[in-house]
């Protein structure tokens, strides 16, 4: 069962530790005061100054930092206690690192990856495993209640969304907003060196397979092979690319 707003919205407790909850999950009051000191005294400090001293005091934060990793101003870290981040990473100023859950191992993040500007990565009691070499563009919106992942040296385009789990039972007497959500159908998985086109949409269950190339404003549906070329609404497979692609 992932973490619902609602439901922390009617807990009987202060707003502070709704706050908490929210953004910390268990850590002791102790680690919440030190990671929102590190987080106001230079999550918004611009130029080289503030990218010197994120490099520096911004690795507390998270289960583990590689080398030579930059953090862009402005960044919203929920339960950074569940996010690793492997050796030269950017991440661009916006970006939202959500590994929110009660039970889940939250976002992994490879070497030598680039996480665009504005662009959220979150999760539902889900796990999210981005891996080295991974350029994710500008405005994309990445979503696990189950088990996502991308592979090594893939392309994800602006503005692209992908999720694994987020559905809801039409049927159900529940309104949406309450529910917890249907099961996944599955691991999601985008393979290596994919390239998605901006605009895309990958729907849970609707994993692309290794060299594969997802035109821009499709939106997955169902599984894609290795090496195609899918294109539309619906995404459909119009050519099966070459052992060079």
């Amino acid at each position: 069962m992932g973490m619902k707003v609602n439901r922390l919205q009617q807990d009987e407790c202060s707003a502070v530790a709704k706050y908490r909850a929210w953004c910390y999950g268990n850590l002791s009051w102790f680690e919440v005061c030190g990671a929102e000191f590190i987080q106001t005294f230079c999550g918004s400090w611009p130029g080289a100054l503030g990218l010197w001293l994120r490099a520096k005091l911004y690795p507390a934060l998270f289960a583990a930092v590689g080398s030579g990793a930059v953090f862009g101003r402005h960044l919203t870290l929920r339960h950074p206690h569940k996010i690793r981040i492997g050796r030269n990473v950017i991440i661009d100023d916006n970006v939202v690192l959500d590994a929110k859950g009660n039970a889940n191992l939250g976002i992994t993040i490879g070497n030598n990856v680039y996480i665009g500007r504005n662009t959220i990565i979150y999760c539902k009691n889900g796990d999210i495993a981005i891996e080295s070499g991974v350029n994710i563009s500008a405005n994309c919106q990445i979503f696990s209640a189950h088990r996502l992942t991308i592979g090594r040296g893939t392309i994800v385009g602006a503005f692209s969304y992908l999720l694994s789990g987020g559905e809801y039972d039409l049927a159900s007497a529940v309104p949406f907003a309450e529910q917890d959500g249907k099961p996944s159908r599955g691991d999601l998985t985008i393979g290596p060196n994919c390239w998605l086109g901006a605009h895309v949409v990958v729907l849970d269950g609707a994993s692309i397979g290794a060299h594969s190339v997802i035109g821009a404003g499709a939106v997955v549906t169902r599984p894609v092979e290795s090496r195609r070329l899918a294109l539309g609404i619906p995404a459909r497979a119009v050519k099966t690319l070459g052992e060079d692609a």
